[in-house]
């Protein structure tokens, strides 16, 4: 089990916030598979205090969600505190995260996401207002981090301290910097360091791409949990399989086209109830190339589904598929999702690395044009 604060996961496994992707069909359809915390697609503090329609609208979630999650991002200690109390009071939230890792160029050139960390006084000041703000409501506030914004700036063992010392129910640290992105691999001994460093959970992320990987990582280095993220891209039942893996069980069989073939179904059918049939659909396709990988499906029928514009017509092109074939192996342990390259140059605000302070830095544009993440 994982514990938050007063918050207990059955299994120490949480669904990491994908821009796009972790909306309430895909967290349904994730829980459906398995056990664990899901967490919804990261929402800005400003969005949410000043009533943004498109920020509220992120805040939708299934009826059958017994813990709502959200991740917030956000630079100013007073918005977010403000909009803690909100989700906490108005949205019946149950766990709130707080993102420092996000790389992004257009995140980090304003001081958010992976460069916040590095402005230590701030970093502490953001925290402390969120727990704050949550502790009435008993709901545990968490942060998830990086290594630092490269190798030379690294940030995460004064991270956890300051996490800590706020009053943060867990860390969750991504095993890269800012630099790397998503390329390379994750240097898991980061988060062995973090947990012999802290007195509160730690979770790991970076690299889980099947339930073994997760196990490892837990013996590796200690963890209290793992937070997947690219794994489970097409691949919702990487959450059965990690339920199944933590509970001691023995690894279970690899599903066929056919069975792929029905999970996809169903993610179709959740996006229409969220969304409406089109519209729904229309976000369904992004999905099909990660559903397929390594699956012998051929170019045309792969071209259809990414045009895929009703549940009929889905159900049609899934038909087209060979049930019987086997899971393709070779895509066991392979990396999902965007990878990329590392980047020499992170972009920050001018003279971001001069102080550790951050308390009279401007600020005031670091929320615009932001979502997700």
């Amino acid at each position: 089990m994982l514990q938050l604060g007063g918050l207990t996961i059955d299994t120490p496994v949480v669904l990491a916030p994908m821009a796009g992707i972790t909306n309430a069909a895909y967290r349904r359809l994730c829980a459906e598979q398995g056990a664990g915390l899901y967490v919804c697609e990261m929402i800005t503090s400003r969005g949410i205090v000043e009533g943004d329609q498109k920020s509220l609208d992120m805040l939708t979630f299934d009826a059958r969600e017994t813990v709502r999650s959200v991740q917030l991002y956000g630079v100013d200690p007073v918005y977010i505190g403000r909009a803690v109390q909100i989700l906490c009071d108005s949205y019946g939230v149950a766990h709130i995260d707080l993102n420092f890792g996000c790389p992004v160029p257009k995140v980090t050139r304003k001081g958010g996401g992976a460069a916040l960390p590095w402005k230590r006084n701030l970093l502490g000041a953001i925290l402390r207002s969120a727990v704050a703000a949550a502790t009435p409501y008993g709901v545990p506030v968490t942060m998830k981090t990086r290594i630092g914004i490269d190798h030379s700036h690294q940030t995460y063992l004064d991270a956890g301290r300051i996490a800590a010392d706020s009053g943060a129910a867990a860390i969750g640290l991504h095993g890269r910097t800012a630099s790397q992105a998503y390329s390379g691999q994750a240097d898991w001994s980061t988060i062995a360091a973090l947990v012999e460093h802290v007195d509160i959970p730690v979770l790991g992320n970076g690299d889980i791409w099947e339930a073994g990987d997760a196990l490892r990582m837990v013996a590796e280095t200690g963890c209290a949990g793992v937070i997947v993220g690219r794994g489970c891209l097409g691949r919702p039942w990487l959450f059965r399989d990690l339920a199944v893996a933590f509970a001691g069980g023995e690894a279970l069989n690899l599903p066929t086209l056919g069975e792929v073939a029905d999970v996809m179904r169903r993610h179709g059918e959740l996006l229409a109830e969220l969304m409406g049939e089109q519209r729904g659909l229309r976000d369904f396709r992004k999905h099909v190339p990660w559903y397929l990988k390594g699956f012998p499906a051929g170019g045309e029928l792969r071209a259809a589904l990414g045009m895929v514009d009703s549940l009929a017509r889905l159900d049609e092109l899934l038909a087209q598929l060979d049930r019987t074939v086997p899971f393709p192996v070779a895509e066991l342990g392979a990396p999902r999702g965007r990878q990329g390259s590392p980047r020499d140059h992170i972009a920050l605000p001018q003279g971001w690395l001069d102080d550790t302070d951050g308390l009279t830095a401007n600020l005031a544009e670091a929320e615009l044009g932001i979502s997700g993440g």
